[in-house]
């Protein structure tokens, strides 16, 4: 998972909450959707400069 984010943060600076899901999909189960997950890929991503 952390690898995943960081591939998809290097390729796509300021992703989507739309582009987050889709690049955890193969790791998150649909049940949880790890909702905490998302929002630390999308912090990280705000604080990219």
């Amino acid at each position: 998972m952390t690898m995943t984010s960081y591939h998809l943060l290097k390729n796509n600076p300021k992703p989507d909450e739309h582009a987050i899901k889709q690049a955890l999909s193969g790791n998150i189960c649909r049940c949880t959707g790890y909702r905490k997950i998302e929002a630390a890929v999308k912090k990280a991503a705000d604080r990219r400069q």
